[in-house]
């Protein structure tokens, strides 16, 4: 048969079948045309009857279901007119992968020495140290407590500053060209105070070679002497083996005595004290000298020449204030002007009262030297006895510690000398 007449043949034979099988094979005769795929809803399917030609459930010859969509679309004729607009399909949407998420960052691992008492303990204030505020804080049961006084709190920054740090050793001399001013008495008050708050060592020496008395105003631990130390020299390795020479007070400061054998012939000079310098300096942070009042001296010259500072010490009177300017007169002339313009001048008041205007003498010093501070009278420094820091008045102690910080101010650095 021709094929010109298969479609009138289809209609023939349909004619006798179910009304139904005569559409769908009109449907199969169609030449297949292009199918638009439209998104529609989703609609149930029509129920096809069964018929002859036609499996349960198949589809008719040339409908085409486009791949993801539930239900067939409608198909379109070539030629026919365009029905109306029909949305183009949706592009799908393609959800982004989310980001990986980004790990975070480990935590700074906390060094050991970082757990400290301030970190790791509640800040508590120190119960104040006397007076109605202590009275109040103890009858309270330490639940009010009013805190340091305006003075307590300067006199614990004259401490810290006293207790200024230095390494190596520092190397003080306690100098006055006129005897009977408090030189010693200064010495042992500076040396004593900076031991009491320092956590280093700090000894006293005798470098007075006219019999001086620092020795006997601390009680011995021994009759050594700082020239039994130089003959034992060169079995001296250990602290021990120094600490056998000095003698030591309550307030923790070492003191080397010097000889007073009248039969003695030969003075301490200037080698015994630089060798003397050399030894202590190694076990020893400060090493403050009582110096005798003799400038020209064979052993002041050693003393001034190791020194990393001086204190002056002048009475207030009319030749002590002359002497202490005299001293300082000739420390410039002798080409130390730079212990002149780092001396700490101490004006003790040895005896009571007095026409001396002390605040005219402080003026003329305070303009040539770095600091100027006054020791008050005090009968137990007036005994000249044993000297022990706890029997002094508490004005004449905050004098000692006011010195022990003017001092350490000079510790540039907190380098001494090797």
């Amino acid at each position: 048969m021709h094929d010109g007449l298969q479609p009138v043949s289809l209609l023939q034979e349909a004619a006798s079948r179910d009304p139904d099988d005569t559409a769908r094979a009109l449907l199969t005769a169609q030449k297949p045309v292009a199918v638009l795929p439209v998104q529609a809803p989703r609609e149930a399917a029509p129920a096809v009857r069964p018929g002859r030609g036609v499996r349960r459930g198949a589809q008719p010859a040339g409908l085409t279901e486009p791949t993801g969509l539930s239900e067939a679309a409608e198909p379109v004729e070539e030629g026919a007119p365009a029905g109306p607009d029909v949305p183009a399909p949706a592009a799908p949407v393609v959800a982004s992968a989310p980001e990986p998420a980004q790990p975070d960052e480990p935590a700074r691992a906390v060094p050991a020495e970082d757990l400290t008492d301030e970190q790791l303990l509640r800040p508590r204030r120190a119960a104040p140290n006397g007076g109605w505020r202590r009275v109040v804080f103890h009858a309270s049961f330490g639940l009010v407590n009013p805190g340091e006084s305006p003075a307590e709190l300067r006199y614990q920054a004259l401490v810290a500053r006293a207790q200024a740090p230095v390494t190596g050793c520092r190397r003080i001399a306690v100098v006055s060209a006129k005897g009977g001013v408090g030189k010693t008495s200064t010495t042992l008050g500076l040396g004593a105070t900076a031991a009491s708050i320092r956590g280093d060592r700090v000894l006293a020496v005798d470098a007075n070679p006219d019999l001086g008395t620092l020795g006997e105003r601390v009680r011995r631990d021994n009759q050594a002497t700082v020239r039994d130390l130089l003959r034992a020299a060169g079995r001296l390795e250990r602290y021990p083996d120094v600490r056998a020479f000095t003698s030591q007070t309550p307030a923790r400061l070492e003191v080397l005595a010097a000889d007073r054998d009248p039969a003695l012939s030969e003075a301490f000079d200037e080698a015994d004290y630089r060798q003397a310098c050399d030894l202590l300096g190694r076990f020893y942070n400060l090493i403050v000298t009582d110096c005798g009042t003799g400038l020209l001296h064979s052993a002041m010259a050693g003393v001034l020449g190791v020194a990393d500072q001086i204190v002056l010490v002048a009475a207030p009177a009319v030749d002590g204030a002359r002497s202490a300017a005299a001293t300082l007169d000739w420390l410039d002339a002798h080409g130390r002007s730079d212990l002149v313009r780092d001396a700490v001048v101490v004006v003790s008041a040895v005896r009571r009262g007095g026409a001396v205007d002390v605040d005219r003498v402080v003026e003329h010093f305070a303009g040539r030297c770095r600091s100027v501070l006054q020791v008050p009278y005090d009968p137990h420094l007036a005994e000249g006895a044993q000297f022990d820091l706890d029997a002094l008045r508490p004005a004449t102690r905050r004098a000692y510690v006011e010195l022990a910080a003017a001092v350490a101010d000079g510790f540039t650095g907190g380098t001494g000398r090797r």
